[in-house]
């Protein structure tokens, strides 16, 4: 029996579509394809939504099996490449929540790009096309059909952070960064990008295969775990590139440039995700290389404390988010981290309690993900709205807008909440579940533990960092007296997105009491040929609610926001305050974002302009040398034997004669020298 489940090829294929349209149709339709734009993101999250209830309720999810079509794209020597869909719980959880935050962020950008006349056009074709990226990369059936939509998603961040890259609404100078921005986050993301088409390489040499279905139900123990150690780590620098993990971070802020709809896409439903759910997809290899994933959890905490640090002093509330978001993308890397060493160590000694935290780290990480797209959604739209109504970023600009705006100040203050880790909104959910998993590890005493409690104290640490530097932005755009000029409340386009996705932002977190994390294990059951123990609902509740380390973050958390307050809010504004030349080396050095800016471009100077001389001297000398050095010898060639050309018959009659003379006497000398009669 045929149902939506044999359709789910239609969920990236409407995007597209709509891709195509729009381009070319576009300007002879209300609002410049908007309104196309939208219908192709509503299509594909239906489709999606009929598709998961037809997986869940089918036999394929009732035996732990991913739903997979495939159909033969190239063959290779003895390789076969393949193109078709899989289908498992976290395939459906990334269409659900892309789709549908995008059908959010496309309504929105109605009323936020209405002013961009014909150039709109450009633009839903290629947040269309960027939608379709996403969509592709989740339901993908191979690494190599995830790696295209991987780097179609890709291409269209460069085109859209530099939308504004020729006439910016605040100058040549503002289309200029634009421009740096967009090549800035393609080059950058590249270097990752380049890492993760090696680690493929090295897949598809120990498994003869880049297809799921085989490489997860593969035997493990007759490959080389030196070489799939490689493997993990080259894919894990794709992730570092492409989800902003340090030190690949710094394109992420400057991606700011381009528009604040662009920005909440990129933040919060599609490309940075992307290297998540890379993680996510790919644990059922990570989890046989424990040492690979102590780096993985690493990176995760350093990132999340270095990157909210960032955010403390910035100025901008673009920045300010941007900064959150790296944070709070660390936070779900470590949560995959140490789930993944949990779960490693889990299997290597049958020890279901460990597999049971192995479990939860990993639901805990994709949990946060989940939440984290509503939330941030709703906070970088909040940001386009005030930014719509002032008309502009810098947050000393702002204040008092709480009376003018008052549906904006509210549910940025319930993404405020939410992202702080205020009970019972759903940022509080996941990540206390974030910090248990990191804590796990030293509290059973494993052989890394003491590194684990390391990133749980840099956890923590952020969880304070978070909830000042949000109330920080939250009590300066919209509390004291007014500093700027305020147009009012933006229109309801862009209204409507923000009631609904606070909506999520309260609820969404609730899922893990109705045993959300059984249903985020089943895309690993569909894999690991292993019994996953998890939590009931109830169970995890109780144990948050009775667990020391919620206490400290909330306690932490609130006093964070005090702190804001204190400073921002009872504290009189002073602008002499906020000039760089009246702080410290620190603050200074803080808001120079620990010159990494200046550390890229050195580099860049250094090493790329090295590699970039010598290539040229190999293009000039060697490959352009060949080609002119046979390009003269034929020229002067041609020029010695138009010499002979000279138009008398009799100098013709005898270069004919010396020629016959000539091959008689070649021929005379072979058949003395071949012994003649």
């Amino acid at each position: 029996m045929i149902g939506i489940l044999d359709y789910v090829w239609l969920v990236p294929l409407a995007p597209v579509l709509c891709f195509v349209i729009a381009g070319f149709f576009g300007k002879k339709t209300p609002q410049g394809g908007g309104y196309i734009a939208i219908a192709g993101a509503l299509i594909a999250f239906i489709i999606a939504a009929l598709a998961s209830y037809d997986y869940f309720t089918s036999d394929y999810y009732a035996n732990n099996i991913a739903y997979t079509v495939e159909m033969e794209w190239m063959a290779v020597g003895e390789f076969s490449i393949n193109f078709g869909v899989y289908i498992d719980t976290l395939s459906c959880i990334m269409m659900l929540f892309a789709s549908f935050i995008s059908t959010l962020i496309f309504i929105y950008s109605i009323g936020y790009m209405d002013d961009q006349g014909v150039k709109k056009t450009r633009y839903y074709a290629e947040v269309s096309l960027f939608l379709t990226g996403m969509l592709g990369l989740a339901v993908s059936s191979n690494y190599l059909e995830m790696f295209v939509f991987w780097e179609v998603m890709g291409l269209c961040s460069y085109l859209l952070i530099g939308f504004w890259s020729f006439t910016h609404p605040e100058g040549d100078e503002a289309a200029f960064r634009a421009s740096s921005a967009a090549k800035k986050a393609f080059l950058v993301t590249r270097l990752g990008d380049v890492c993760l088409m090696a680690g493929l390489f090295v897949l598809l040499h120990l498994f003869g295969s880049l297809d799921y279905a085989d490489i997860f139900n593969f035997d493990i123990a007759t490959v080389d775990s030196n070489m799939l150690m490689v493997a993990i780590l080259l894919m894990f620098a794709g992730v570092v590139g492409k989800s902003a993990q340090f030190p690949l971070h710094d394109w992420l802020p400057d991606a700011m440039a381009g528009p604040t709809t662009v920005s909440a896409l990129i933040h919060a439903a599609t490309m940075v995700k992307a290297g998540i759910y890379l993680v996510a997809r790919s644990y059922p290899i990570f989890i046989h290389c424990t040492d690979a994933m102590i780096i993985v959890a690493v990176i995760g905490g350093v990132t999340a404390i270095y990157t909210a640090s960032m955010a403390l002093n910035n100025m901008n509330i673009k920045r300010v988010l941007a900064y959150s978001t790296l944070s709070q993308l660390g936070y779900m890397v470590l949560a995959l981290g140490a789930g993944a060493y949990l779960m490693s160590l889990g299997i290597e000694e049958g020890e279901p309690e460990l597999m049971l935290l192995g479990g939860a780290g990993y639901a805990a990480g994709i949990f946060h993900m989940i939440n984290h797209a509503f939330f941030k959604a709703l906070l970088f739209l909040c940001s386009g709205s005030v930014i719509h109504a002032v008309g502009t970023e810098d947050m000393r600009m702002m204040g008092g807008l709480r009376t003018k705006m008052p549906i904006t100040a509210y549910t940025m203050l319930i993404g405020s909440l939410s992202i702080a880790g205020i009970p019972i909104l759903s940022g509080f959910w996941s990540k206390d579940l974030v910090l248990e998993a990191a804590f796990a590890p030293f509290h059973h005493g494993l052989g890394a533990g003491s590194i684990f409690m390391v990133l749980f104290i840099l956890g923590m640490i952020t969880a304070f960092m978070t909830a000042f530097y949000m109330f920080r932005m939250w009590f300066m755009t919209f509390c004291g007296e007014p500093r700027g000029h305020c147009h009012g409340e933006s229109p309801k386009p862009m209204t409507v997105p923000l009631c609904i996705l606070a909506v999520f932002a309260v609820i969404s977190g609730l899922f893990v009491v109705f045993d959300g994390s059984y249903y985020i294990l089943e895309s690993l059951r569909t894999t690991i040929d292993t019994v996953i123990p998890f939590h009931t609902g109830m169970e995890i509740v109780e144990e948050i609610f009775t667990a020391i380390p919620t206490y400290v973050a909330l306690v932490l958390a609130v006093v964070g926001i005090g702190i804001a307050w204190k400073l921002y809010v009872k504290t009189p504004y002073d602008a002499e305050a906020f000039k760089p030349e009246n702080h410290g080396a620190l603050y200074n050095f803080n808001a120079k974002r620990h010159y990494f800016p200046e550390l890229y471009n050195w580099i860049s100077w250094k090493f790329g302009a090295g590699v970039a001389k010598g290539v040229n001297a190999l293009d000039v000398h060697v490959v352009d040398g060949t080609v002119n050095g046979l390009s003269n010898a034929v020229v002067g060639g041609g020029e010695g034997l138009s010499a002979v050309q000279t138009g008398y018959v009799r100098d013709y009659a005898g270069l004919v004669a010396v020629g016959v003379i000539s091959i008689l006497a070649v021929f005379c000398l072979i058949f003395l020298y071949g012994g003649g009669f």
